[in-house]
């Protein structure tokens, strides 16, 4: 649904400063990120084989936007919903060691998508992944690189200050954390969004983890796949999830706003066993699952960060197509102008 702000303006003045920002913010967190969790910027697909195993399955229902490839004898190719496991592919095949890994722009389609203020058909994230050792599959580790990833946007909120000081740093210092099972019980009568909305407002960032597994109520805080986050593992805190999303409050749209998810990625382990809760067995058959069952790929921790997302929180945009040129329904084209917001 879509929601336009009472009294909104573009604070940085007109589109072509809104275009320079977007550089700006773009090119100060992607170094921000590499230096706190020594990444290397590596070339990543927009398509890739279908069959592999290899593209995000998202929520299982989504439909990749796919198409036949005539040198391939028509085998069918698909656009990527993100690379969470083709770059834990790419750092097998680098031999990249325990306390390195790489990131990347992901440029993804997903048609499927809800289209309102924070949600296209385009998707552009930095897609990251680290390798780490077995030891550091806790959610001690967790915290302490969402902690950098945190960091990392605080320095660029920073730096943004400088070059345009209208746009004034609001972040908290510390990210709060808390896990889904606390926040159910926190506020049971309340959907997981209301939840959500709930504690970000109080707190301004926060990490909510555990994201996959069923809650005391009998169902998962939002869904995630069985193949890439380890949400059964239990935790330090007697919960089950090693993973979660970072949430930070918006105060344009006045609710709690997604940037990242991420966490440490299934073992062999967890894979058999979230396979076997989803009904998907089968998928251990196919080239990703085979490799990581036959214990081929490094452990990694890993996520997606919203390029768009990350810009327009940064910018105090109302809408994503305020940063990305996308398509747009006419209505909500309408709606958008005759409130100034400058849709691309």
């Amino acid at each position: 649904m879509l929601y336009i702000p009472k009294h909104y303006t573009n604070i940085l003045g007109n589109i072509e400063n809104t275009e320079k920002a977007i550089k700006s913010v773009k090119d100060m967190f992607q170094d921000n990120l590499s230096a706190q969790l020594a990444l290397l910027r590596v070339t990543a697909p927009m398509v890739i084989l279908s069959g592999m195993g290899l593209n995000d399955d998202l929520n299982g229902v989504e439909r990749p936007v796919s198409f036949p490839i005539k040198d391939l004898g028509e085998q069918r190719a698909e656009v990527v919903h993100s690379l969470a496991k083709w770059k834990r592919v790419k750092l097998a095949q680098m031999n990249i060691l325990p306390g390195r890994g790489i990131y990347t722009d992901m440029n993804a389609l997903r048609p499927d998508e809800e289209l309102d203020n924070i949600h296209s058909i385009y998707v552009d994230q930095w897609d990251w992944e680290r390798v780490i050792t077995r030891e550091q599959r806790n959610l001690s580790f967790l915290k302490m690189t969402v902690r950098r990833i945190y960091e990392a946007i605080k320095v660029t909120e920073n730096k943004l200050y400088v070059e345009f000081p209208q746009i004034e740093p609001m972040l908290p210092e510390e990210v709060f954390f808390i896990h889904s099972e606390d926040l159910l019980q926190m506020y049971p009568d309340m959907t997981s969004k209301e939840r959500e909305n709930a504690i970000v407002k109080e707190h301004k960032a926060v990490f909510v983890i555990g994201i996959g597994g069923k809650l005391s109520n009998g169902e998962p805080h939002d869904n995630r796949a069985a193949d890439y986050d380890d949400w059964i593992t239990l935790n330090e805190d007697g919960y089950c999830g090693l993973n979660g999303d970072l949430l930070l409050w918006n105060p344009v749209l006045e609710s709690a706003f997604e940037i990242s998810s991420m966490g440490i990625r299934v073992d062999e382990e967890a894979l058999r066993k979230q396979l076997e809760l989803r009904g998907e067995e089968h998928k251990a058959d196919l080239m990703y699952h085979k490799l990581l069952l036959e214990g081929k790929l490094p452990y990694t921790i890993g996520g997606g960060i919203g390029q768009s997302r990350l810009c327009m929180f940064l910018l105090r945009k109302a809408h994503i197509g305020e940063i990305q040129s996308s398509i747009w329904p006419d209505e909500t084209r309408t709606k958008c102008q005759a409130a100034g917001v400058d849709l691309a």
